[in-house]
Parts: structure tokens; C-alpha cells; sequence
């Protein structure tokens, strides 16, 4: 049995989405109650069981899991990069992730969990997955640090050799429709640009970078799900490998590459309004990252990720303009 927490999420939904491909049915979903539009993410896959996140978390600490579980991909948190309570960060996004692990161990269970490019900050310290520059890491928001806390509490433990962490860069893609404000600049451009006709985008405060050619790792969900599987090995394929690993493209694209490939998509000339960024994410704001995917390449993993422009006219013309989920 594999259990996918957040499995009612995006790129929980996705890895359900991806194992199901691979004929993988014996899936347990552990998110929240999904009756609002999570629940779409959920109707075109097949797993076998949905439980309550608050309930799951109870059956693991009183040890009440009375079948063999295989894996568990831990993509569960808040994951809300404008959060500001740290209390309920810790909570959800530390404590929850320690027992999992815990109980992995004593159940000989692959844990492969979420962390995330967010733990890189403004990349003062660069955007490499290496053990020795994770300590020195500085979170641009409470988010990023919750995430490094449990990076850090992995590696003082020693667990490095035990668990998977998968550092996510800006993963977009089909099933992100009900994170609201927390959807990739695709998505929320898609709404924007069949509303208006045109994109409102951020203006850049630092002077070395022009307005739009802030710079980001754009990586499409079908990626990143390719990568997280090749840890937990289906039908010979993969390779289970420890540690902690980035899940990007390799590839800094500007806003303004990622918009124009939306009005391509669109089959629209491209209209952009420039607005100024909100006071509460000036000093919260990366202006570029790029992942150094050379250690998942040593790992193994050799499929190559598409490109930004074909990626999105994938999405864009495949689910959006269909109002289409992943599905099997």
C-alpha cells in the first residue's frame, strides 16, 4: 500500500495521478475534508481509501495502521507562502512531518516528503541541493523556514541515509485550480488573460532586473511527479536513493517568457499591465532561482523536462481551456 498525504492536492494528486498510470491502484489518500473544488483533483483517479488528515495522524500515533504500507509520500502542509502564524506552520508543517517519519522507521516504510525551494531564500547562497549549504540557508518567509526547520531536523537526527526530501521549485500544472491565491503565475495569467485580454504583472524594485525578467524555475507538475516517483522504483524504473534532492527544470525563465507563452497558447499578442508589488511580500520576494539538478542526475534520474513554452501550451490548451483534471 502507498499512502499519498496533501493527496487531494496538486502534486499529491499528481503522484496518485502517475502511479495509477504505472498500474498502481493500492493507494490511500490522506488530505482534509475535499467537498469543495479539491474533490475534482480526485474524480478521475483510482485509489483505494480516503481518511481524514486529523484521523490519520491519530492511527499512526496509537499504531492502529494495520496493513503494510510500502511508501508514504508526505506532500501535506500548509503551503501558504503568505502565512504568518508560526504556531499552526510548526504544527502542520514539522510536527506532522516528525511523527510520519517516526513511524516510518519503525515500519521499514519509504518516506519521501515535501520540502521546498523556498528554503533557498533569495539565493544569496545558492540553489544547491549539497547537505553542507543547508544549514546556512535563510528563508525569505515563515513558510520556507517551517520547511527548513524539518530539513534541519532530518539532518541533525541523522536520517539523511532514511528519508527523501524533495525541494519543489515553482510547479505548475492541472489540479493547482483550488489553491486561490497560492496558483502558479500560469494559472491565475489563464484567468486573467480569458477575463481582460491582457496581464497584470509585478514591477521589479531592484534595479538589476528589469520589470517582468524576475526569474524563476518554472517546472510542469507532469515533471516533477516523473522525478518524485523515480525514488520510490515501479516496474524496474527509479531508483531509491536518500537524501534530500531538487525537483526543477534546471532552467531560470522570466515572467515575461512564462506570460507570453500563456498568450501564445491563447493564440493572443501579448498584453501586460505593470502594477506594484503589495507591501506584504516586498521583503518576502525572490527575484531569481534556478535548481542545480546535478546530484538528481548522479542519482540516476535521465528524462529530460519539457520545455517552459511546450509545457504550457500542454496546459493551457489540454485542461485549462477544457476545465480538465489529471485523470486515467
Amino acid at each position: 500500500m502507498k499512502i499519498i498525504t496533501g493527496g487531494a492536492g496538486f502534486i499529491g494528486s499528481a503522484i496518485c495521478w502517475k502511479l495509477n498510470l504505472s498500474g498502481i491502484t493500492d493507494i490511500i489518500i490522506v488530505d482534509e475534508d475535499t467537498s469543495g473544488t479539491k474533490k475534482q483533483n480526485l474524480e478521475g483517479l483510482k485509489f483505494t481509501d480516503f481518511v481524514d488528515k486529523d484521523t490519520f495522524l491519530k492511527q499512526v500515533e496509537k499504531g492502529a495502521i494495520n496493513y503494510k504500507v510500502d511508501s508514504i509520500y508526505h506532500m501535506g502542509a500548509c503551503s501558504s507562502t503568505t502565512e504568518n502564524n508560526m504556531e499552526y506552520l510548526i504544527e502542520n508543517n514539522v510536527e506532522y512531518s516528525k511523527s510520519l517519519g517516526k513511524w516510518c522507521l519503525s515500519n521499514n516504510a519509504k518516506y519521501i516528503y515535501a520540502s521546498s525551494a523556498a528554503t533557498y531564500g533569495d539565493g544569496a547562497n545558492g540553489f544547491d541541493d549539497d547537505i553542507e549549504t543547508i544549514p546556512s540557508l535563510k528563508p525569505l518567509n515563515k513558510y520556507g523556514l517551517s520547511k527548513q526547520m524539518f530539513d534541519m531536523w532530518v539532518i541533525e537526527n541523522k536520517l539523511l541515509d532514511k528519508f527523501t526530501g524533495l525541494k519543489y521549485f515553482n510547479v505548475f500544472g492541472p489540479n493547482e485550480t483550488h489553491k486561490g491565491s497560492m496558483r502558479s503565475m500560469v494559472n491565475k495569467a489563464y484567468d486573467q488573460i480569458k477575463e481582460t485580454g491582457k496581464l497584470k504583472l509585478f514591477r521589479s524594485l531592484k534595479p538589476e532586473y528589469k520589470d517582468g525578467e524576475q526569474m524563476r524555475d518554472f517546472i510542469y507538475v507532469k515533471d516533477a511527479v516523473g522525478m518524485t516517483l523515480f525514488f520510490d522504483p515501479i516496474n524496474g524504473e527509479g531508483k531509491y536513493s536518500t537524501g534530500i534532492y531538487n525537483i526543477g527544470s534546471g532552467r531560470a525563465a522570466t515572467w515575461l517568457d512564462a506570460a507570453n507563452a500563456v498568450f501564445k497558447a491563447l493564440g493572443k499578442e501579448p498584453q501586460i499591465e505593470w502594477i506594484d508589488m503589495p507591501d506584504n511580500i516586498k521583503d518576502q520576494y525572490q527575484y531569481y532561482s534556478k535548481a542545480n539538478m546535478g546530484k538528481l542526475r548522479q542519482a540516476g534520474y535521465k528524462s529530460e523536462c519539457m520545455k517552459l513554452e511546450d509545457s504550457i501550451d500542454d496546459y493551457v490548451k489540454k485542461y485549462l481551456v477544457n476545465k480538465k483534471y489529471l485523470s486515467v
